[in-house]
């Protein structure tokens, strides 16, 4: 089997993905986008996006998708609907080979493969996803203004998440499944000191409810009395975790402790030369479309630099 050459090889397609594609398809670095498992990332399953410029009106997740898919075709990015399984970064050009088993040689690499919320592992949470189900505070509060919602989880994002949505619902549930909270201590009061906010102690939800019209309540479980008891709300909120999506490079790319890439100075740049990173795959704080974008434009700016400082002889 012959093996193809890349002068950009960008792995992930979501807003870090196409627009580190559409800066260097735009410096004729000749990119090729490898969409990976879910095409479009993340945002593909957000019903709409109120929040990132340029859209008065909003924009459904997967039209958002589209369009930049569309704009990194149009100056050239050839986008590939498959996944990169292995990738070896012990030398340039690097040795990648895909799930079709076609093998590659890349001259640099972006990596824009995203975070995964993590999820309860409910059916009824799959069914309702995008209709009252959501990890992301920041992106769909809004739609739940004066609503009762829900929170999932004890940590610092859950409780981040919960005084978020406090400004904006009626009343938020906080369900964590111990007697105790593992956020910190600052975070714990805020949540304790807010009159909005309902913790339900020792609570597992059991399952999402709903019809045709979406969520319209919870059913949780007492985990010391077994009991299970009904509650009546629109929304109910993950804040139980992210797993940034690094299997692949875990052994080669410098990780954090949580598992996200390590990048040097405030750059795009890993512990590899040749070897960038944008988007929720590295950013454990923000996870958010236009952060995300911005990342891939800072990671296509550093790879044609080093292109150019670097090249490799044919």
């Amino acid at each position: 089997m012959n093996t193809e050459k890349i002068k950009c090889l960008i792995i992930g397609s979501g807003p870090a993905g196409y627009t580190a594609a559409i800066y260097a398809a735009r410096a004729d670095l000749n990119p090729v986008v490898f969409e990976g498992m879910q095409a479009g990332g993340q945002l593909t399953i957000t019903t709409e996006i109120e929040n990132f410029p340029g859209y008065p009106e909003g924009v459904a997740g997967t039209e958002m998708m589209s369009q930049l898919k569309a704009q990194a075709e149009r100056f050239g990015t050839s986008v590939r609907p498959e996944s990169i399984t292995k990738a070896d970064f012990s030398h340039r050009p690097f040795a990648i080979e895909t799930e079709s088993g076609a093998n590659i040689l890349a001259e640099s690499v972006i990596i824009a493969t995203g975070a995964s919320a993590r999820w309860l592992g409910l059916e009824s949470e799959q069914k309702f996803m995008g209709q009252g189900v959501s990890a992301c505070a920041t992106c769909d509060g809004f739609f739940y203004k004066n609503q009762v919602v829900a929170v999932i989880g004890g940590g610092d994002t859950a409780c981040e998440e919960a005084s978020y949505l406090s400004k904006i619902c009626k009343k938020v549930y906080l369900v964590v499944r111990r007697d105790e909270l593992r956020a910190s201590k600052a975070m714990q009061e805020r949540v304790f000191a807010n009159e909005k906010i309902e913790v339900l102690w020792n609570s597992k939800p059991n399952e999402i409810l709903g019809d045709i019209d979406g969520v319209n309540g919870l059913r949780i479980e007492d985990s010391k009395s077994g009991e299970t008891k009904d509650i009546e709300l629109m929304g109910v909120f993950l804040a139980i975790g992210h797993k940034p999506n690094t299997d692949l490079f875990k052994e080669q790319i410098e990780l954090d402790a949580q598992g996200y890439i390590k990048t040097l100075d405030k750059s795009s740049k890993t512990n590899i030369e040749g070897v960038f990173a944008a988007g929720d795959v590295m950013d454990p704080s923000y996870r958010q479309a236009i952060v995300a974008a911005g990342s891939g434009c800072k990671a296509a700016m550093d790879c044609e630099r080093f292109l150019i400082e670097n090249p490799i002889a044919e």
